[in-house]
């Protein structure tokens, strides 16, 4: 395989307040590689958006990126850590969009009601481009055709709250995707959208990677949407990676218990009527509350009373692309954060 476009090592993105200090993300990594993709799932509220917002150094105050490494293998060959930079910088500007795409969450609160789509999209090519208004029009309603939207043409003069929610969300791929980045990070593409306006904008996505070679990193809490669109997956659960590899490994034969625990929470065509869906015990503890040893131990159906309450269990090997972090595979201590 080729070397990865974009490693992650050691991500650690802290929310400073007077009650304390948010982990909000806890030394995750993993790697994407060119033309694959990537699915980040896990529960809200276990780091998977701020994870994103950290690649692209756009996290809010009062959060900063406190240590680790986002290294980035440009077109030229070289490699550059997003984190050392300056998140204001000229050349951090130029990572965004240009280089990474970024797939906003919701799409009504992400886009201008004071502005049209068309003037949104061509203000995002000229920054990045160097083109007449003219040929940014153009270049915008060309986008607006390849995502799909009926009439470009006319489209490009409508504004954000005269379309679908469906269509919005084909205009935050058009922009995302305006200045020809490598890479595009989807954070949960498909919320609020019915079922099949969720699979077209799916398949836009895949249609459009395909196209271009693009490698995707794709946020959601939705196991199915992982299954259907992801090559390998990074499992989280509060600001960790807990598990990763290849989806088939990940589904069939998946390694950490609370991966185990999400997959028995889908509902299954299989199952007895009116049967009662599988539940992860308890619920994601106050981030100024963290537990001791490893997080999910209190909500763990094999916990090891003295063990996992007591330290902080590290990445064990379990494949050469598989990955977890338990202490069922004897894997030596961390220190307990």
């Amino acid at each position: 395989m080729a070397d990865p476009i974009l490693s992650v090592r050691g991500l650690e993105t802290f929310f400073h307040g007077d009650e304390g200090i948010v982990r909000a993300v806890d030394g995750a990594s993993f790697d994407l590689f060119p033309g694959r993709t990537l699915g980040i799932v896990g529960e809200s509220g276990c780091g998977k958006s701020v994870t994103a917002r950290s690649i692209l150094r756009i996290v809010e105050r009062p959060g900063r990126v406190e240590n680790g490494s986002v290294l980035l293998r440009r077109a030229d060959g070289s490699t550059v850590d997003l984190v050392k930079l300056d998140a204001s910088s000229r050349e951090m500007r130029e990572v965004r969009g240009g280089e990474i795409g970024y797939v906003f969450q919701e799409p009504m609160s992400s886009l201008s009601a004071y502005h049209t789509i068309g003037n949104q999209l061509m203000e995002a090519i000229r920054l990045h481009r160097t083109v007449t208004k003219a040929e940014a029009r153009d270049r915008a309603i060309e986008l607006l055709r390849m995502v799909g939207i009926p009439r470009p043409e006319q489209r490009v003069d409508s504004y954000s709250f005269e379309l679908s929610g469906g269509l919005r969300q084909r205009v935050m791929i058009a922009l995302s995707l305006a200045a020809e980045p490598r890479i595009l990070i989807a954070d949960e593409p498909t919320t609020a959208l019915d079922v099949t306006t969720q699979a077209q904008i799916l398949e836009l996505i895949r249609r459009i990677q395909e196209e271009r070679n693009l490698a995707v990193v794709l946020i959601t809490h939705d196991m199915g949407v992982i299954a259907e669109m992801a090559d390998a997956v990074a499992v989280m659960y509060l600001g960790k990676v807990v598990e990763t590899g290849p989806v088939d490994a990940i589904f069939h034969a998946p390694k950490h218990p609370y991966t185990q625990s999400l997959l028995r929470s889908i509902p299954s065509v299989l199952a007895q009527p009116l049967s009662r869906l599988a539940t992860i015990t308890g619920s994601i503890p106050h981030p100024f509350a963290r537990p001791a040893g490893c997080p999910f131990h209190p909500r763990c159906p094999s916990f090891m009373p003295g063990t996992c309450d007591t330290g902080a269990p590290g990445l064990t090997r379990l494949a050469p692309d598989h990955e977890a972090r338990c202490f069922l595979y004897d894997q030596p201590r961390e220190t307990s954060a």
